[in-house]
């Protein structure tokens, strides 16, 4: 099977501050978020390329490192939600698949602000694809969780069976295709990740879940980026 690891980066970031988005801020070593991002995958043997879906006006910056990594391959335009910059992604290599080369290929979409992903998770997820079709990453809840609604307190669901989700989540890519293709019929269409497409539009699909890591943290505020 061929990885395909997706660097999600279409979104502007603004809770972070700034006049770029937060993808392109510069990290303690110089390097932006985004570089962190695209060598965590590149550098791993089990990955065979790499796509990024930039904002459409900072497409120079992703072009930039991909002058200087070989597995890059693909650089796409993204949407103005997380979804649409999968869906931009999966519809890129559609067009230029072959149909053996899709039946036999899976996609890894991770979150541009998530640089610090690590070679542990990155094999783990890896590893799982070989024996099933969707895998997502995910940490223990450390809070308690309460369900709010209207201002009040609803439940206070079991903090044992609840998790924090990261990525990269994972699938075949013809799988998450179809899982997108019912989505994109629903006018009613709401999403905040990819499992929950999978989950929603194909719900008898098991997604396996690999343990992540606190430190595969997103960057949403400047304080996460210290």
């Amino acid at each position: 099977m061929k990885n395909i690891a997706v660097i999600l980066a279409g979104g502007i970031g603004s809770r972070v501050g700034g006049n770029i988005p937060k993808q392109l801020l510069p990290l303690a070593d110089g390097r932006s978020v985004l570089e962190h991002a695209v060598w965590a995958f590149a550098e791993e043997a089990c990955i065979d390329e790499v796509c990024v879906v930039m904002h459409p006006d900072y497409l120079p910056y992703a072009e930039a490192i991909q002058r200087g990594c070989e597995k890059l391959k693909t650089i796409t335009v993204g949407g103005k939600e997380r979804w649409e910059s999968s869906v931009h992604a999966i519809e890129a290599y559609r067009a230029t698949l072959s149909e053996a080369e899709w039946a036999d290929s899976n996609i890894l979409l991770h979150d541009a602000a998530r640089p610090f992903v690590s070679h542990a998770i990155i094999q783990s997820v890896c590893e799982a694809l070989k024996t099933h079709s969707a895998v997502t990453v995910a940490v223990p809840a450390t809070d308690t969780i309460y369900r709010v609604e209207v201002g009040q307190l609803r439940e206070i669901p079991d903090r044992k069976t609840m998790m924090r989700a990261q990525t990269p989540q994972a699938f075949r890519l013809p799988l998450i295709a179809e899982a997108y293709d019912r989505a994109l019929s629903d006018p009613h269409l709401q999403a905040t990740d990819d499992c929950g497409i999978l989950f929603k539009y194909m719900s008898e699909e098991p997604i396996f879940v690999v343990q992540g890591e606190e430190t595969n943290k997103k960057i949403t505020f400047k304080e996460d980026l210290r």
